[in-house]
């Protein structure tokens, strides 16, 4: 038998098969009692020695030979790299990172780690960088995510940040669906490729078969301009709704419940506060427009009498109201989250078993699994004495406009000056929008360093590039939210090249600027170290010491269903258990919202129609969540390159608009935004309504033929729009915008985007 070892990622655990000598991952395969296991397991054996990967520390030439500076060529196709010996190399690092520092201050250090890295808790790329950071005087700092901004700054106005914590661990469980539920209404889908993302991985992937049992006694209805946005044997409902419209469809369903007598007043009037100026604005009073279904109908393209129907149904049995991450990233998204838990306060049935209102169904996999989230080890990070941040979605804002004022959350931040990103563990040339935009405000840095292990888009971007051992060639331990196991991460193959550990590389650079983050610890006695304080904090589980514990490559973790979802207690109690608000109850109108005054937030939830509408662009293009690769990670891999039509990422269009622009499946279309272009492969469907087109995000960036397109491997964020969702809360705008779409004859370019860049002499 070949020799075999274990790992974990984001989307799951699986077993690596090895060469016979040992050297060479040959295969990645899914543990057998996986009963959904992720296609992305089979990206990592072609991944793990592709060309692309970084084997020595490299330098911009024109960096190296110019010095720190601006340089409108950064991340040119054609740029050169210098490849240098390790203490060359972090001698350079520390060096710009002392300029920096003495020169600028710390504020001018912007710390770019946006997750998503490494499943493992000791080696999680953005602990290891601001543990290193914070030791070095600190940095400029970015708050929320790509995934969820817009709800994370817009929801503890109305529920509490309490409650913006019950509803992310403890919502209305599948077990819960599955005994009390008889309607599970889901704005947005119940997309399965997401099920399988897990922040810190899953043992097993559940979730499925968890939504199986509840459809056997839930009726679950899918409100998504795609059909297939929900499992084919969950025998859910689809009701098509157009992009941007379900705030529109909401207000619909609430004006049914208001007008014929079906609202939970009892509810409304001792557990939410505003609820009279919701029925004013829905009945017209306060702007003269009645949210009927019949004004509703020709926006959402959901007829009147399909609304009332919905709206009658949820009022007569249990019902859930869910709306997935992806609803709030677009242009005034926070308004569709804002207005379903209103509808589901109308109902009056949030903090009961199966009821309410949830968050994340469809968009993470660990979401209403009903376990109690035991503590997980964590590598502390330290204090960052910087007080500057930004939203994350708004970099290429903070790199253009230094000294600019952005408001936020009723009120203003000003803009750091940075002179110096530090990039680990993200690949903003996938999370962000308008990638031309943003290789513009990288051009304005001194210095851009990145750790990587592939040559991505954005090493491609850096100055200074440092190769990382990846998760197969380091030790490390891992477990998700409510998981059943924590498991070790052996080490399973060599680094490749003169890769190295990022804890190695911090702690090299912390000895040459006079500070230590190792504590005079190597990586596998950190581990050891953050096992055992875990073992023994106040609350753990009851597990084996950690010699033990890495023998048996991984321990049990407890499984306790929890009794109450969240807002149980809320609910039997409002005074004794008040959500942290100012009156203590859910803020259907937010008097704090209402005095911010902002142009784009009221003080409850509104309609507002879409902001970008173009007559150029006559489809609405839906930027999803790729189902065989994680973002944008092994993209070269085997299994993201089986999806990809006519060698790039595809885009998906029904059969009426392929027909009238001429399009077969298989054919060669270049796309167009009011941003930028790209080239796709085509994929006729009619699983999308007529007027809606839907690519994956993830394809690595390639803008190698610009004469052709910005990008030809079909980057959806040389499309989207870098805009705040509003005024309030500053998040990411990247889940739909408006193109055009036709027919490409020329000549179709190679792809380039996986290939190393040129490397040079000094």
């Amino acid at each position: 038998m070949p020799p075999t070892g274990q790992s974990s990622a984001h989307w799951g655990t699986f077993r690596v098969e090895l060469s016979p000598d040992g050297e060479r991952v040959v295969a990645a395969r899914p543990f057998p009692n996986d009963p959904d296991a992720a296609p992305a397991i089979g990206n990592v054996a072609s991944g793990q020695h592709h060309r692309s990967r970084i084997a020595r520390p490299a330098v911009r030439r024109r960096w190296l030979r110019n010095g720190p500076g601006p340089d409108a060529r950064r991340g040119a196709p054609d740029d050169e790299y210098v490849e240098l010996d390790w203490d060359d190399a972090l001698d350079l690092v520390a060096g710009e990172l002392a300029r920096v520092r003495d020169t600028h201050g710390n504020s001018a250090i912007y710390g770019g780690s946006y997750g998503w890295g490494s499943a493992g808790r000791f080696h999680h790329a953005q602990s290891q960088l601001h543990r290193f950071l914070n030791a070095i005087g600190g940095y400029t700092s970015s708050v929320n995510d790509y995934s969820r901004g817009a709800s994370l700054v817009l929801l503890p106005h109305l529920i509490g940040r309490d409650g913006m914590a019950e509803l992310r661990s403890r919502p209305p469980s599948w077990a819960q669906l599955a005994e009390h539920t008889d309607l599970f209404l889901s704005f947005g889908g119940l997309r399965r490729s997401n099920s399988w993302v897990v922040p810190g991985g899953a043992d097993r992937h559940t979730g499925s078969e968890r939504a199986r049992l509840a459809a056997a006694s839930t009726h679950l209805v899918s409100l998504s301009a795609q059909r297939d946005d929900v499992l084919d044997e969950l025998g859910a409902q689809w009701i098509g709704v157009r992009p941007g419209t379900d705030a529109a469809l909401i207000f619909a369903l609430i004006h049914t419940l208001v007008v014929e007598g079906l609202a939970d007043d009892d509810f409304l009037r001792t557990h939410t506060a505003g609820a009279e100026r919701v029925r004013a604005y829905v009945r017209g009073e306060s702007d003269g427009t009645p949210k009927t279904p019949e004004w509703a109908a020709p926006l959402t393209g959901v007829t009147a009498s399909t609304i009332r129907a919905l709206a009658r149904r949820a009022a007569a049995g249990r019902t859930l109201i869910n709306v997935t991450y992806s609803l709030q990233r677009h242009r005034g998204g926070e308004q569709a989250v804002f207005a379903a838990l209103t509808l589901a306060a109308f109902l009056g049935q949030i903090g009961l078993p199966g009821g309410g209102f949830s968050h994340g169904y469809g968009s993470m996999g660990d979401y209403g699994n009903g376990f109690e989230q035991v503590p997980l080890p964590t590598f502390p990070q330290g204090r960052n004495p910087v007080a500057e941040f930004i939203p994350c979605a708004r970099i290429s804002d903070l790199l253009l406009h230094p000294g600019a004022r952005i408001p936020y959350d009723g009120g203003t931040l000003t803009l750091p000056d940075i002179r110096l990103a530090y990039w680990a563990g993200g690949n903003p040339f996938h999370h962000h929008q308008d990638l031309r935009r943003l290789e513009r405000a990288f051009a304005r840095l001194d210095t851009l360093i990145v750790h990587e292990f592939h040559w991505t888009p954005t090493a491609r971007h850096a100055d200074i590039v440092l190769p990382a051992a990846n998760p197969l060639e380091r030790e490390d331990i891992a477990a998700g939210p409510g998981d059943a196991r924590l498991r070790a991460m052996p080490r399973v193959v060599a680094p490749r090249g003169q890769a190295r550990e990022e804890f190695w590389i911090y702690d090299r650079l912390a000895r040459r600027l006079g500070t230590d983050v190792a504590e005079g610890l190597d990586s596998r006695q950190w581990l050891e170290r953050i096992y055992e304080q875990w073992r023994e904090s106040p609350g753990s589980p009851q597990v084996p010491p950690f010699a033990d514990f890495w023998e048996a490559q991984g321990t049990p973790l407890p499984q306790v269903p929890y009794a109450d979802g969240a807002f149980a207690r809320f609910r039997a109690d409002p005074l004794a258990h008040p959500l942290a608000t100012p009156t203590g109850r859910i803020e259907l109108f937010s008097e704090i919202l209402h005095r911010f005054g902002l142009p784009d937030v009221a003080g409850h939830a509104v309609w507002r129609p879409a902001s970008d509408a173009d007559p150029a662009f006559d489809l609405e293009l839906l930027c999803t969540q790729p189902s065989h690769r994680l973002h944008s990670q092994l993209d070269m891999g085997a299994a993201s390159q089986s999806t990809k039509v006519a060698g790039r990422e595809p885009i998906r269009l029904h059969p009426a608009d392929a027909a009238a622009r001429g399009l077969l499946a298989g054919d060669v279309a270049r796309v167009r935004s009011a941003q930028g272009t790209l080239l796709a492969g085509v994929v006729v469907t009619d699983a999308l309504l007529p007027g809606v087109v839907q690519m994956h995000t993830g394809a690595w960036f390639d803008p190698s033929a610009p004469e052709i397109a910005d990008c030809v491997n079909g980057n959806v964020n040389v499309l989207t729009r870098d805009v705040g969702t509003s005024t309030l809360t500053q998040a990411s705008n990247g889940a739909r915008v408006r193109v055009r779409v036709e027919r490409y004859d020329g000549p179709v370019p190679p792809v380039r985007a996986y290939e190393p860049p040129v490397f040079a002499a000094t």
